[in-house]
């Protein structure tokens, strides 16, 4: 492990106590729920993000996402962590998801630390909010205290992820739409799509922005030419679709050049470059937040928290494998145990 992810690691434990913000109730939601069930919980998870970081750093923004896909269907239940079953489709393989997120292994390597250390106790859905909050800050974002006490869902629902999830086509309409259906202000919607900050995106996220954008035969107009250039030697037509770029120009670094992009006309999604070119609201805080990063680091903390606030109300459990619900997870050891004895 690097000198400076190890100075990470010690100033996120150290900053975390003292710089949270003012955020939105939730329901049996609280800060340190685990200090007397799990007091070293999140060091554990904190410990094994700054590892994955060490080996593979796109691991972060990959981690991070994970919280906006679990937490927008049907509230911050980790449904997004269950494997398919026979009998359900999980939300793993949904168009928003599919040969998109990464890094579940990571998740599974947090759990697997937490339950030899305590047992039945730390959620799925609440080490995806530690998880995420980390990745942010030793990516040299801003920390926060993470409310947590959210129990795992039984079940996942890929319909609803389809239904819900944006798409990289998405535009600034559509966008407003969908946040608004979780009480999230377009102040929140430009700050947490400041996410974009770390991470790689896919040729095939973009190609159509690149030879035939809205179904004109021609290139994305909001996008400058020496950028468009770059990723028409990245993203030839007929090239590799699953070939990355990064989402900004800083992509393993947490920090405002994001906004910067944009306003020059360089952004890599079209649903990021639409947030300043083709919407007057949302343009005038893309552009502020490209001017102020310590503006675009409190209301990413404030609209991480109000995300993860989002809750279903149902009924859950404590998973001991975030792939697998406990009952089936029972099913598949008792089927196990019989093949071996036959």
């Amino acid at each position: 492990m690097s000198h400076l992810l190890s100075f990470l690691l010690l100033f996120s434990s150290l900053l975390c106590v003292t710089n949270s913000r003012a955020s939105i109730a939730a329901t049996q939601l609280q800060k340190g729920y685990y200090s007397k069930s799990c007091p070293k919980a999140e060091s554990i998870v904190r410990g094994v993000i700054g590892r994955a970081m060490a080996r593979e750093p796109r691991s972060g923004a990959s981690v991070m996402r994970l919280q906006f896909h679990d937490c927008f269907v049907n509230g911050c239940d980790a449904s997004l962590l269950l494997d398919d079953t026979p009998t359900m489709l999980g939300e793993k393989l949904s168009l928003s998801n599919i040969n998109s997120l990464r890094s579940y292994e990571v998740i599974d390597e947090v759990k697997e630390e937490l339950e030899r250390q305590c047992p039945g106790v730390v959620s799925c859905a609440d080490i995806i909010v530690m998880a995420a909050r980390d990745a942010v800050v030793l990516s040299g974002g801003p920390c926060w205290e993470v409310k947590l006490g959210r129990e795992d869902s039984l079940t996942a629902s890929q319909e609803d992820s389809n239904r819900i999830m944006p798409s990289p086509r998405a535009n600034a309409t559509s966008l407003i739409k969908l946040f608004s259906q979780f009480n999230l202000t377009i102040t929140d919607l430009v700050a947490l799509s400041g996410s974009h900050s770390i991470g790689q995106g896919r040729c095939f996220s973009i190609v159509f922005r690149l030879y035939n954008q809205s179904g004109t035969g021609r290139p994305d107009p909001n996008m400058d030419a020496a950028f468009r250039e770059k990723l028409n030697r990245l993203c030839p037509m007929s090239g590799d679709g699953n070939v990355t770029g990064g989402l900004d120009a800083t992509p393993v670094v947490f920090d405002n050049q994001y906004f910067k992009d944009l306003v020059r006309l360089r952004g890599f999604l079209n649903s990021d470059q639409t947030l300043y070119s083709d919407n007057a609201e949302t343009g005038e805080v893309v552009k502020r937040f490209s001017l102020d990063p310590d503006a675009f680091f409190m209301a990413f903390v404030e609209g991480m928290v109000k995300m993860g606030d989002l809750q279903s109300g149902r009924r859950g459990e404590i998973r001991r494998n975030c792939r697998v619900a406990n009952d089936q997870l029972k099913e598949d050891l008792q089927l196990i145990r019989v093949l071996s004895q036959g």
